[in-house]
């Protein structure tokens, strides 16, 4: 076993010892000086968790630089926002640990009122941009919201799921791959989108996921086999959603699971990312791009139309007269990105 295996499970071991010691010092009268059964202690711990997270960012880390993007189809459709792309930076998470240095996380964005972003209601539309329609299967999610709840400071401190248009959302294959994890059994927890909510999040829920191991931190989750090396994360999935097994054969554009609220979240959304390996623990992060969107920045939204939305009009005749490259303007006023070319075969390089 390696060290990078070795020290964190010695972490999680020391952990217990600790908060065992701490229970025994206020339940009985434990021999010893305090500093022997909880500071000495306490000090081990903190040194095997600093050494654990600096053997994961040093193995994680690229080694030289990045080969070309992986290009896959996108796994939603309908109109969403992307959150931490790699678009903007990298590591786009602020960490290279569990193969997520090209991760993004994507939120639903539903049609707003006249004049207003999505989720900030008075506020100047955002910026979009257009390309061609992409040709996916007919899923949808369950009926949801209209739109997104923005972030309260105080008020409510936490929502339940279904506030989220995100919440149930089908997830689909970007590329005919197989499965190789697929997990479904941790609970979806109530949003973390007030302050008080997202204090106790990052102060105390995300740092017991942490060591508790990478399973707790992405949740309920389906990793596939792209092949070629290339292994695609889907993160953060609805408790028993999932549609498949570890070992089935799936289709591009077939739908996986759907969109949940579990892990280390603030709200329901996907985190997807590419990697070297199927042990997130162990692998190191692969660029990817989507067939059609590319990597889409911070706050852009894009938007992947169904066949039924578009009248049954063949994706080429959509196409006509475009570039398949973004615009900054159409018409005189603000368009959206949308998703181009139908969506056929294995990922580019697998």
């Amino acid at each position: 076993m390696s060290v990078r295996r070795v020290v964190p499970i010695a972490m999680r071991l020391s952990w217990l010892v600790l908060i065992a010691l701490a229970i025994g010092e206020f339940v009985t009268d434990l021999p010893g000086p305090w500093w022997a059964t909880t500071l000495l202690p306490a000090l081990v711990v903190l040194a095997l968790m600093v050494a654990t997270m600096s053997l994961q960012a040093r193995a994680a880390a690229p080694r030289g630089e990045p080969g070309p993007p992986v290009e896959v189809a996108p796994p939603v459709t309908g109109r969403w926002k992307a959150l931490n792309s790699p678009a903007d930076k990298v590591p786009s998470h602020g960490t290279h640990a569990y193969g997520q240095t090209y991760a993004i996380d994507i939120v639903a964005e539903p049609e707003t009122a006249e004049g207003e972003a999505p989720g900030r209601p008075g506020a100047a539309p955002a910026p979009r941009r257009e390309t061609a329609p992409v040709t996916r299967p007919a899923t949808r999610p369950e009926v949801g919201p209209a739109t997104r709840p923005a972030f309260r400071l105080f008020w409510p401190v936490v929502r339940r799921n279904r506030a989220f248009p995100a919440f149930g959302a089908p997830l689909l294959a970007v590329a005919d791959a197989t499965v190789v994890v697929a997990s479904d059994g941790q609970r979806d927890h109530l949003s973390r989108n007030s302050l008080p909510a997202l204090a106790y999040l990052m102060l105390a829920e995300a740092p017991v996921r942490s060591i508790a191991g990478a399973h707790r931190i992405i949740g309920n989750h389906v990793i596939l086999d792209l092949g070629g090396g290339t292994y695609a994360v889907y993160a953060h999935l609805r408790r028993g959603s999932l549609r498949v097994r570890a070992g089935d054969r799936v289709r591009a554009g077939q739908e996986i699971g759907h969109v949940g609220n579990s892990g280390n979240t603030t709200e329901p959304h996907l985190h997807f990312h590419l990697m070297d390996g199927p042990d997130p623990d162990a692998a190191r992060g692969v660029p990817f791009t989507w067939r059609g969107v590319g990597v889409p920045a911070n706050g852009e939204t894009f938007t992947v139309v169904e066949p039924q939305e578009r009248g049954g009009q063949p994706a080429e005749e959509q196409a006509e007269g475009q570039t398949g490259r973004p615009t900054e303007q159409q018409a005189g006023r603000p368009v959206e990105k949308q998703a181009g070319r139908p969506v056929e075969g294995r990922a580019a390089g697998s």
